[in-house]
């Protein structure tokens, strides 16, 4: 099944074209309408697929996680994601897909996995309220192929968030403060719930004043709106926006395009680009240097963050 993966090194190439390629899985079948309910996965977070192996189960873990299993010697948990999703299934989940991102390797049971798609991020919308309620906010995009089969995203962040039972609270001792952060305004943009709190609570405790969007789309838009103020201030763009943090993943426009855009308008020139990504491989680094990323930053570490941000800040 691995053999789906083989090309992985052609997709290297996908930086700053706007476009991604996902791994198309089922979970289970949806108790209103009787349809398989599809999902997908950015492929970059995909290590390997497999049959479901023997799992150990272990205590106190989420009702979700089924257990552990051993990987080359490394002990992984794995998560039903069909149970996490409230999916209904009435068969074992036959396979699990091996995903590694934020420096963290977890299992996923999925009933079944189909193929690679590759996709353009405008094609991904942002979910409708009401498939955000009843997904409880497990869904970050969708999209509809032209078969008309529905095509689902799901927040793998918020996934390991919940399943690893991360606090939500950030230990404010670790984050980098300095009275001239108050003067200084940062630019992000991220689709995960989880996520946009987390870097919130951070901006929060340094000090630091913030405007946010949801996707790379809207955060370039926002930024236009930004640079029409500054220009009929007679100001630059640079003395209202000291910086931007961008995720990678996002519906409509990704991080690797925003950056892209930012860097090649003179308009934006000398906001450093800061990227703040679950996809944490040293790859994934390279593609955002390619399209002009000043820094890179791993989530979920929120004293990294801060002190990635902090040098940037100081610098001027």
């Amino acid at each position: 099944m691995s053999d789906l993966l083989k090309t992985i090194d052609a997709r290297t190439k996908l930086a700053g074209t706007n476009k991604l390629e996902i791994l198309l899985f089922t979970l289970g079948v949806d108790q209103r309408s009787g349809r398989r309910e599809n999902f997908g996965i950015n492929v970059f977070k995909v290590r390997e697929v497999m049959r479901t192996p023997d799992i150990t189960q272990a205590p106190e873990m989420p009702s979700s996680v089924e257990g552990m299993v051993s990987l080359r010697g490394v002990l992984v948990p794995v998560v039903d994601l069909a149970k996490y999703a409230g999916v209904s299934s009435d068969t074992r989940p036959g396979i699990m897909i091996v995903t590694e991102y934020n420096g963290h390797t977890q299992g996923f049971l999925v009933e079944a996995v189909d193929t690679i798609l590759r996709l353009d991020w405008s094609s991904m919308r942002v979910p409708p309220d009401m498939l955000l309620t009843q997904m409880g906010g497990l869904v970050t995009a969708v999209t509809e192929l032209e078969n008309g089969k529905l095509v689902m995203m799901l927040d793998v962040e918020k996934v390991l968030a919940e399943t690893t039972q991360t606090a939500d609270d950030i230990d404010t001792s670790l984050v980098v403060q300095n009275r001239n952060f108050s003067e200084k305004n940062i630019f992000f943009a991220d689709d995960s719930t989880v996520a946009r709190r987390q870097i919130s609570q951070t901006l929060d405790a340094m000090g630091v004043r913030y405007q946010y969007a949801i996707n790379g789309k809207r955060a370039w838009d926002e930024l236009q709106r930004i640079a029409q103020s500054a220009a009929l201030q007679g100001k630059e763009v640079r003395d209202l926006v000291h910086l931007l943090l961008t995720d990678v993943e996002m519906p409509e426009m990704d991080g690797y395009m925003l950056t892209k855009l930012l860097k090649s308008d003179p308009r934006f020139a000398g906001i450093p680009v800061l990227m703040h990504s679950s996809l944490s491989g040293a790859s994934n680094q390279k593609l955002g240097q390619s399209v002009g990323v000043d820094g890179y930053v791993s989530k979920f570490e929120p004293h990294k963050l801060s002190q990635m941000i902090a040098s940037f800040l100081l610098k001027e």
